[in-house]
Protein backbone atom coordinates (compact mmCIF):
# COMPACT_ATOMS: atom_id res chain seq x y z
CA UNK A 1 0.00 0.00 0.00
CA UNK A 2 1.60 3.25 -1.17
CA UNK A 3 0.21 6.65 -0.17
CA UNK A 4 3.59 8.17 -1.08
CA UNK A 5 5.55 7.72 -4.27
CA UNK A 6 8.45 5.29 -4.26
CA UNK A 7 11.28 3.97 -6.40
CA UNK A 8 13.51 1.84 -4.16
CA UNK A 9 10.98 0.67 -1.58
CA UNK A 10 8.40 -0.43 -4.12
CA UNK A 11 10.98 -2.05 -6.39
CA UNK A 12 12.63 -3.81 -3.45
CA UNK A 13 9.38 -5.25 -2.07
CA UNK A 14 8.26 -6.34 -5.54
CA UNK A 15 11.48 -8.09 -6.54
CA UNK A 16 11.96 -9.57 -3.06
CA UNK A 17 8.44 -11.01 -3.05
CA UNK A 18 8.84 -12.56 -6.50
CA UNK A 19 12.26 -14.02 -5.65
CA UNK A 20 10.73 -15.62 -2.55
CA UNK A 21 7.84 -17.13 -4.49
CA UNK A 22 5.20 -14.65 -3.31
CA UNK A 23 2.82 -12.67 -5.50
CA UNK A 24 2.88 -8.87 -4.95
CA UNK A 25 -0.09 -6.57 -5.53
CA UNK A 26 0.26 -2.78 -5.68
CA UNK A 27 -2.35 -0.47 -4.16
CA UNK A 28 -1.57 3.20 -4.76
CA UNK A 29 -2.97 6.36 -3.21
CA UNK A 30 -5.81 6.48 -5.75
CA UNK A 31 -6.65 2.78 -5.35
CA UNK A 32 -7.47 2.68 -1.64
CA UNK A 33 -9.98 4.40 0.66
CA UNK A 34 -7.67 4.29 3.68
CA UNK A 35 -8.82 6.87 6.22
CA UNK A 36 -11.01 8.65 3.62
CA UNK A 37 -14.10 6.51 3.07
CA UNK A 38 -12.99 3.52 5.12
CA UNK A 39 -11.25 3.35 8.49
CA UNK A 40 -7.77 1.90 8.84
CA UNK A 41 -9.21 -0.80 11.11
CA UNK A 42 -11.79 -1.91 8.54
CA UNK A 43 -9.25 -1.82 5.72
CA UNK A 44 -6.81 -3.87 7.80
CA UNK A 45 -9.40 -6.58 8.49
CA UNK A 46 -10.34 -6.84 4.82
CA UNK A 47 -6.78 -6.97 3.50
CA UNK A 48 -5.68 -9.34 6.25
CA UNK A 49 -8.33 -11.81 5.10
CA UNK A 50 -6.97 -11.77 1.55
CA UNK A 51 -3.22 -11.23 1.82
CA UNK A 52 -0.46 -12.91 3.83
CA UNK A 53 1.48 -9.67 4.44
CA UNK A 54 1.05 -5.92 4.02
CA UNK A 55 3.65 -3.26 3.24
CA UNK A 56 2.59 0.32 4.03
CA UNK A 57 4.32 3.49 2.86
CA UNK A 58 2.49 6.64 3.82
CA UNK A 59 2.17 9.59 6.15
CA UNK A 60 0.74 8.37 9.45
CA UNK A 61 2.69 6.20 11.88
CA UNK A 62 -0.61 5.48 13.63
CA UNK A 63 -2.00 4.04 10.39
CA UNK A 64 0.76 1.45 10.02
CA UNK A 65 0.42 0.52 13.69
CA UNK A 66 -3.34 0.05 13.27
CA UNK A 67 -2.77 -2.11 10.19
CA UNK A 68 -0.51 -4.31 12.30
CA UNK A 69 -3.02 -4.40 15.16
CA UNK A 70 -6.10 -5.36 13.14
CA UNK A 71 -4.93 -7.22 10.01
CA UNK A 72 -3.67 -10.39 11.66
CA UNK A 73 -0.74 -10.63 9.21
CA UNK A 74 2.82 -9.25 9.18
CA UNK A 75 2.91 -5.52 8.36
CA UNK A 76 6.10 -3.88 7.13
CA UNK A 77 6.67 -0.14 7.52
CA UNK A 78 7.99 1.11 4.18
CA UNK A 79 8.16 4.71 5.52
CA UNK A 80 6.01 7.07 7.54
CA UNK A 81 6.50 10.69 8.50
CA UNK A 82 8.21 9.54 11.72
CA UNK A 83 10.22 6.43 10.81
CA UNK A 84 11.88 4.55 7.94
CA UNK A 85 12.86 1.19 9.48
CA UNK A 86 13.37 -0.93 6.36
CA UNK A 87 15.84 1.68 5.11
CA UNK A 88 17.88 1.12 8.27
CA UNK A 89 18.43 -2.58 7.64
CA UNK A 90 19.86 -1.81 4.20
CA UNK A 91 21.91 1.10 5.55
CA UNK A 92 23.65 -0.79 8.32
CA UNK A 93 24.07 -3.80 6.03
CA UNK A 94 25.97 -1.46 3.68
CA UNK A 95 28.08 -0.13 6.54
CA UNK A 96 28.96 -3.66 7.64
CA UNK A 97 29.89 -4.62 4.07
CA UNK A 98 32.36 -1.73 4.00
CA UNK A 99 33.90 -1.99 7.48
CA UNK A 100 33.32 -5.61 8.49
CA UNK A 101 31.69 -4.55 11.76
CA UNK A 102 29.30 -1.99 13.22
CA UNK A 103 30.03 -1.46 16.91
CA UNK A 104 32.29 1.49 17.61
CA UNK A 105 31.94 3.17 14.21
CA UNK A 106 30.71 6.77 14.02
CA UNK A 107 27.93 7.80 11.66
CA UNK A 108 27.12 11.48 11.21
CA UNK A 109 23.82 12.58 9.73
CA UNK A 110 23.99 16.12 8.37
CA UNK A 111 20.87 18.01 7.31
CA UNK A 112 17.25 17.92 8.50
CA UNK A 113 17.92 16.27 11.85
CA UNK A 114 14.29 15.59 12.75
CA UNK A 115 13.04 13.82 9.62
CA UNK A 116 12.14 10.13 9.48
CA UNK A 117 15.59 8.99 8.30
CA UNK A 118 17.45 10.98 10.97
CA UNK A 119 15.09 9.63 13.66
CA UNK A 120 15.62 6.08 12.46
CA UNK A 121 19.41 6.36 12.20
CA UNK A 122 19.60 7.83 15.69
CA UNK A 123 17.65 5.01 17.33
CA UNK A 124 18.93 2.13 15.17
CA UNK A 125 22.54 3.19 15.60
CA UNK A 126 22.03 3.40 19.36
CA UNK A 127 20.64 -0.15 19.37
CA UNK A 128 23.59 -1.48 17.35
CA UNK A 129 26.35 0.31 19.25
CA UNK A 130 27.16 2.73 16.42
CA UNK A 131 28.01 6.27 17.55
CA UNK A 132 25.49 8.65 16.00
CA UNK A 133 26.06 12.36 15.45
CA UNK A 134 23.20 14.57 14.26
CA UNK A 135 24.62 17.79 12.80
CA UNK A 136 21.83 20.23 12.06
CA UNK A 137 20.61 23.75 12.84
CA UNK A 138 18.95 23.93 16.25
CA UNK A 139 15.56 24.44 14.62
CA UNK A 140 15.87 20.99 13.05
CA UNK A 141 17.16 18.92 15.97
CA UNK A 142 15.36 15.66 16.82
CA UNK A 143 12.33 15.77 19.10
CA UNK A 144 13.14 15.25 22.80
CA UNK A 145 11.26 11.93 22.93
CA UNK A 146 13.31 10.56 20.00
CA UNK A 147 16.54 11.64 21.66
CA UNK A 148 15.44 10.06 24.94
CA UNK A 149 14.66 6.76 23.20
CA UNK A 150 18.07 6.76 21.51
CA UNK A 151 19.84 7.53 24.80
CA UNK A 152 18.04 4.62 26.45
CA UNK A 153 19.41 2.18 23.87
CA UNK A 154 22.82 3.85 23.81
CA UNK A 155 23.17 3.27 27.56
CA UNK A 156 22.78 -0.46 26.88
CA UNK A 157 24.96 -0.71 23.75
CA UNK A 158 27.72 1.76 24.63
CA UNK A 159 26.97 3.99 21.64
CA UNK A 160 27.74 7.71 21.94
CA UNK A 161 25.02 10.16 20.88
CA UNK A 162 25.86 13.72 19.86
CA UNK A 163 23.35 16.30 18.64
CA UNK A 164 24.92 19.62 17.66
CA UNK A 165 24.77 22.53 15.24
CA UNK A 166 28.58 22.77 15.23
CA UNK A 167 30.06 21.23 12.09
CA UNK A 168 33.60 20.93 13.46
CA UNK A 169 32.41 19.10 16.57
CA UNK A 170 29.92 16.90 14.74
CA UNK A 171 32.14 15.81 11.85
CA UNK A 172 35.25 14.96 13.87
CA UNK A 173 36.16 11.28 13.76
CA UNK A 174 33.29 10.31 11.47
CA UNK A 175 33.42 7.08 9.45
CA UNK A 176 30.08 7.44 7.67
CA UNK A 177 28.59 10.74 6.51
CA UNK A 178 24.88 10.41 5.77
CA UNK A 179 22.52 12.98 4.31
CA UNK A 180 18.98 13.21 2.96
CA UNK A 181 16.84 15.71 1.06
CA UNK A 182 16.25 19.04 2.75
CA UNK A 183 12.47 18.98 2.18
CA UNK A 184 10.65 15.69 2.80
CA UNK A 185 7.59 14.38 0.94
CA UNK A 186 4.51 16.33 1.98
CA UNK A 187 6.50 19.46 2.84
CA UNK A 188 6.93 22.56 0.67
CA UNK A 189 8.96 25.05 2.72
CA UNK A 190 11.92 25.20 0.32
CA UNK A 191 12.92 28.79 1.04
CA UNK A 192 13.21 28.21 4.78
CA UNK A 193 15.13 24.94 4.37
CA UNK A 194 17.58 26.27 1.78
CA UNK A 195 18.42 29.16 4.12
CA UNK A 196 18.78 26.90 7.18
CA UNK A 197 20.61 23.99 5.60
CA UNK A 198 23.01 25.45 3.02
CA UNK A 199 25.79 25.55 5.68
CA UNK A 200 25.14 21.85 6.31
CA UNK A 201 25.74 20.65 2.76
CA UNK A 202 27.84 17.50 2.36
CA UNK A 203 30.81 18.77 0.35
CA UNK A 204 34.54 18.10 0.26
CA UNK A 205 35.18 20.70 2.96
CA UNK A 206 32.82 18.80 5.26
CA UNK A 207 34.61 15.53 4.52
CA UNK A 208 37.94 17.10 5.45
CA UNK A 209 36.55 18.13 8.83
CA UNK A 210 36.28 14.44 9.80
CA UNK A 211 40.06 13.93 9.91
CA UNK A 212 39.33 10.32 8.94
CA UNK A 213 41.69 8.48 6.54
CA UNK A 214 40.28 7.75 3.08
CA UNK A 215 39.98 4.02 3.64
CA UNK A 216 37.85 4.58 6.74
CA UNK A 217 35.37 7.13 5.35
CA UNK A 218 32.26 6.64 3.21
CA UNK A 219 29.26 8.78 2.24
CA UNK A 220 25.67 7.52 2.13
CA UNK A 221 22.35 8.88 0.88
CA UNK A 222 18.96 7.12 0.89
CA UNK A 223 18.05 8.80 -2.44
CA UNK A 224 16.71 10.59 -4.39
CA UNK A 225 19.55 13.11 -4.16
CA UNK A 226 19.59 16.69 -5.45
CA UNK A 227 23.23 16.84 -6.52
CA UNK A 228 22.68 18.53 -9.89
CA UNK A 229 20.00 20.27 -11.97
CA UNK A 230 18.93 17.39 -14.21
CA UNK A 231 15.58 17.06 -12.37
CA UNK A 232 12.54 19.35 -12.41
CA UNK A 233 13.10 20.09 -8.72
CA UNK A 234 16.75 20.87 -9.37
CA UNK A 235 15.92 23.32 -12.17
CA UNK A 236 13.24 24.98 -10.04
CA UNK A 237 15.56 25.45 -7.06
CA UNK A 238 18.31 26.84 -9.31
CA UNK A 239 15.89 29.36 -10.79
CA UNK A 240 14.57 30.48 -7.40
CA UNK A 241 17.67 30.36 -5.20
CA UNK A 242 20.63 30.30 -7.58
CA UNK A 243 22.07 26.99 -6.32
CA UNK A 244 22.81 23.96 -8.47
CA UNK A 245 23.39 21.47 -5.64
CA UNK A 246 21.55 20.99 -2.37
CA UNK A 247 22.20 18.48 0.39
CA UNK A 248 25.22 16.93 -1.37
CA UNK A 249 27.55 18.23 -4.06
CA UNK A 250 27.93 16.42 -7.35
CA UNK A 251 31.66 16.10 -6.62
CA UNK A 252 31.05 14.12 -3.43
CA UNK A 253 28.12 12.16 -4.88
CA UNK A 254 30.27 10.82 -7.73
CA UNK A 255 33.43 10.42 -5.66
CA UNK A 256 35.17 7.32 -4.35
CA UNK A 257 33.46 7.90 -1.01
CA UNK A 258 29.92 7.42 -2.32
CA UNK A 259 28.07 4.23 -1.44
CA UNK A 260 24.53 5.34 -2.32
CA UNK A 261 23.97 2.85 -5.12
CA UNK A 262 25.23 -0.15 -3.13
CA UNK A 263 22.94 1.10 -0.36
CA UNK A 264 20.02 1.25 -2.81
CA UNK A 265 20.62 -2.31 -4.05
CA UNK A 266 20.74 -3.51 -0.47
CA UNK A 267 17.14 -2.39 -0.01
CA UNK A 268 16.17 -5.47 -2.04
CA UNK A 269 18.41 -7.93 -0.20
CA UNK A 270 17.49 -6.65 3.26
CA UNK A 271 13.75 -6.49 2.54
CA UNK A 272 13.90 -10.02 1.20
CA UNK A 273 15.44 -11.10 4.50
CA UNK A 274 12.81 -9.16 6.50
CA UNK A 275 9.96 -10.78 4.56
CA UNK A 276 11.42 -14.27 4.86
CA UNK A 277 12.06 -13.90 8.59
CA UNK A 278 8.65 -12.49 9.48
CA UNK A 279 6.31 -14.18 7.01
CA UNK A 280 7.80 -17.64 6.88
CA UNK A 281 7.01 -20.58 4.61
CA UNK A 282 8.55 -18.82 1.63
CA UNK A 283 10.90 -20.35 -0.89
CA UNK A 284 14.40 -19.10 -0.10
CA UNK A 285 16.80 -19.90 -2.96
CA UNK A 286 20.09 -21.51 -2.00
CA UNK A 287 23.07 -19.52 -3.24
Amino acid sequence: MFEKTSTRTRSAFTTAAIDLGAHPEFLGANDIQLGKKESVEDTAKVLGSMFDGIEFRGFSQKAVEQLAEFSGVPVWNGLTDEWHPTQMIADFMTVKENFGHLKGLTLTFMGDGRNNVANSLLVTGAILGVNIHIVAPKELHPAPEIEALANKFAAESGAHILITDDLDEGMKGTNIIYTDVWVSMGESNWEERVKLLTPYQVNMAALKKTGTPDGQLIVMHCLPAFHDTTTEYGKEIEAKYGITEMEITDEVFRSKYGRQFEEAENRMHSIKAIMAATLGNLFIPRV
